[in-house]
């Protein structure tokens, strides 16, 4: 392989149209070539975040999208609805960890913005307040990433960060006192577990905590430290560094754990994107020495995926090994053997294994057809499996947040059924309201809305699953706003769930669409692969058909079809965009990597690898090439409007990636329709804060209904 880059600046005037005088944006001639063939990337410049000149192009974009946003009509409107439901939604509880007797969890009540964290005595204890994380640090709201007690439930880590950034400051508090220990650990990865004995706890060193320095992710460590011990003393835990034969490559995060329902064990693993599990074990006696000799629990070739869960002396894991649509497999841990391990479930054809999890004498089982979920029970005792009787139908599964009884919570919702939480008795099948959360009552236009499952006939003549949310009694002549989401990625399939932002769009008339396109895994670990490194044009293929489809069928037009895809998603609206740019009249491109070729440049970038390919293999570099909406764009094309999002802490997707999109599209498109580029300063890939998620998405869908010609979303005379 053969690379080399060449900067040769000039400064060019950008107008599209009289009509959007966008902020000038130079170019360069930079260029890489791999395995012979040479690709062009004139934005290379705005990569370099960190430099003052990038800054200020960002911020010029930024103020200038900002002036057309705060012009739309419908924005404001469509925050004040969203407010008004969320203050209808009872105290939302979550975050749930139980600790001898004591249930810790995060409380949202309407209105508020954040949760703060809550602790009781037993399940009907009185409600003790214990962080709250709009006051602790005056003139700033910090958002918790996770709450963590001791086995003995008398302290709770707290891992918090701010502005949407995911770097967290772990500190450790006291339950009886309500005071914070001496223990800080700044700018970390999160926190990993404490020990048996309560006095030290694991968490994620991470080399910076600043999301623009590539270098910020790699080489990371599972670092474990002793209560009230200085920080620099911290043990290197588990690392490449602290075991060199196992070869963990710098772009892997190696965590370490216990789990308490093995209590015998302490257990590592390598963190990737990949599915597949690398996991090791050692004997609990092991924890605290000076080199674990650890054993090898899985490899990726063992094809454990979704799910694992530690029972004493034994293993129960989903594979797909000989099992597309996956099966649940156990083997021991006194000598594991996935090869010929015990079938648990086997495979059933027309449904796949979503995930696994236990409670005292019970392993549940969830499965889904691809849009609804089905659960079983395994009896660890009798081993006899009972199907679990769901109370509608629609997205479930099982919450036991204390694995030494049988009493769970099964939660439950759909497209257009409210979240809904029931205490669930394993052994006596006893299904009661839940005492933590109940649901919310929406007005009834909501509860009204309709919803079709379609499959529609690919560009290859794979059928594919496609939800369709609306109001009752649309007319089928085309007429109708229609936008639809997707995503792609990772096996992450799209299962329904009330979506009160996109159901307040749906109330105004709007057809909301969820193509289930490959990348996802509605069905099986087949779908997925169908969508992954040279199979990835599969996915917005997919998502072209889906739209070819709501147009035939009348759904909409392609005056009226707007598009988004968030994170990975941003390789889909990307890519469907560029290939098919008369099919649409807005797209969204939400944090989105529109940029796949430079991708593992970024600080999370080569974590990705593993999902996406590397521009060092000929094959993945190709792949790569055809994911890469900014490479694909060409000057002179009439392409749909655009929003480019890029959240400014976003470890995840940089902000230059919708950058350079952005870029590139204002400087090509001929279609008079505005290209925007839209920073969040006080966000990263996504946030907590309610002030702020609210803000984002009014401005997306407004900027898409406007281009869609929706009369509530206009501009202001």
């Amino acid at each position: 392989m053969k690379s080399f880059i060449i900067f040769c600046c000039s400064i060019i005037s950008i107008s599209a149209s009289a009509q959007f005088n966008y902020p000038a944006t130079k170019t360069v001639d930079s260029t890489d070539t791999y395995f012979g063939v040479t690709y062009h990337d004139p934005y290379r410049w705005i990569e370099h975040i960190e430099t003052p000149e990038v800054e200020t192009w960002f911020k010029q974009q930024a103020t200038y999208t900002d002036g057309i946003l705060n012009s739309l009509n419908g924005r404001d409107a469509l925050i004040a609805e969203w407010k008004k439901l969320d203050k209808l939604t009872p105290a939302m509880i979550g975050s749930l960890r139980y600790e001898n007797g004591r249930l810790f969890y995060r409380k949202t009540m309407p209105g508020e913005n954040v949760g703060k964290i809550y602790y009781r005595q037993g399940m009907n204890g009185q409600e003790q307040l214990l962080f709250d994380p709009t006051t602790y640090i005056p003139g700033k709201t910090l958002s918790v990433q996770s709450i963590t007690p001791s086995y003995d439930g008398k302290k709770l880590a707290i891992a918090y960060s701010e502005q949407g950034a995911e770097v967290s400051t772990i500190k450790i508090l006291d339950v009886d006192s309500k005071k914070f220990s001496k223990d800080a650990i700044p700018a970390t990865g999160g926190f990993g577990g404490w020990a048996f004995d309560n006095k030290s706890f694991l968490y994620m060193w991470i080399r910076s905590a600043d999301s623009k320095d590539p270098t910020s992710r790699l080489s990371p460590k599972t670092k474990q430290h002793v209560l009230n011990a200085d920080n620099s003393t911290d043990k290197d835990y588990f690392s490449n560094g602290s075991y060199p034969e196992l070869k963990i490559d710098p772009a892997v995060y190696p965590y370490a754990m216990l789990d308490k329902d093995a209590p015998d064990y302490v257990f590592a693993g390598e963190g990737t994107v990949q599915n597949e599990m690398k996991l090791y074990y050692a004997p609990i006696s092991e924890f605290n020495a000076a080199k674990i000799n650890w054993k090898v629990l899985c490899t990726p070739a063992d094809k454990i995926v979704r799910g694992i869960v530690l029972k004493g002396d034994d293993a129960y894991a989903i594979t797909y090994n000989n099992a597309k649509n996956y099966k649940v497999v156990s083997t021991s841990l006194k000598n594991p053997d996935w090869n010929n391990a015990s079938t648990i479930a086997a495979e059933q054809a027309n449904k796949t294994i979503e995930g696994i999890t236990s409670s005292k004498d019970y392993l549940f089982i969830t499965y889904s057809d691809g849009i609804n979920s089905f659960i079983s029970k395994y009896n660890f005792a009798t081993k006899k499996t009972f199907n679990v009787k769901l109370p509608f139908t629609g997205t479930a599964w099982i919450m036991c947040f204390d694995t030494k009884s049988n009493n769970c919570l099964l939660e439950m919702t759909s497209w257009n059924k409210p979240f809904t939480e029931f205490n669930y008795n394993a052994s006596t099948e006893a299904l009661t309201p839940s005492n933590l959360n109940k649901p919310a009552v929406y007005p009834k236009a909501y509860q009204e809305l309709v919803t079709e499952e379609v499959e529609v006939k690919g560009h290859d003549g794979v059928m594919i699953p496609l939800s369709i949310v609306h109001k009752k009694g649309i007319k089928m002549d085309g007429s109708n706003v229609c936008f639809m989401d997707a995503y792609g990625a990772y096996g992450m399939s799209a299962t329904p769930y009330f979506n009160d932002m996109m159901n307040s769009l749906a109330v105004k008339g709007v057809v909301v669409a969820y193509p289930h396109v490959r990348g996802g895994s509605e069905k099986g670990e087949a779908w997925y692969k169908a969508g992954f490194k040279t199979t990835k044009p599969n996915t917005w293929k997919d998502f072209i058909s889906c739209a070819e489809y709501l147009v035939q069928k009348g759904y909409t037009a392609p005056e009226r079809l707007a598009g988004t895809g968030t994170s990975a998603g941003g390789i889909l609206i990307s890519r469907s965009i560029t290939e098919r740019p008369d099919l649409f009249a807005a797209a969204i491109c939400n944090v989105g990597c529109a940029n796949a070729m430079r991708l593992e440049f970024g600080a999370n970038g080569p974590v990705n690898i593993p999902e996406f390919g590397t521009i060092k293999d000929s094959v993945e570099s190709l792949a790569l090439y055809e994911m890469d909406g900014m490479q694909h764009v060409v000057k002179g094309t009439k392409y749909p409007a655009v929003i480019a999002v890029g959240g400014w802490n976003d470890p995840r997707v940089v902000a230059w990636q919708p950058g350079k999109f952005a870029a590139a599209l204002q400087n090509a498109t001929s279609s008079q329709k505005p290209v925007l580029l839209k920073i969040n300063y006080d966000n990263g890939h996504f946030t907590e804060d309610k002030e702020v998620t609210y803000a984002n998405f009014a401005n997306q869908f407004a900027f898409v209904l406007w281009q869609c010609g929706h009369p509530d979303f206009q501009l202001k005379k």
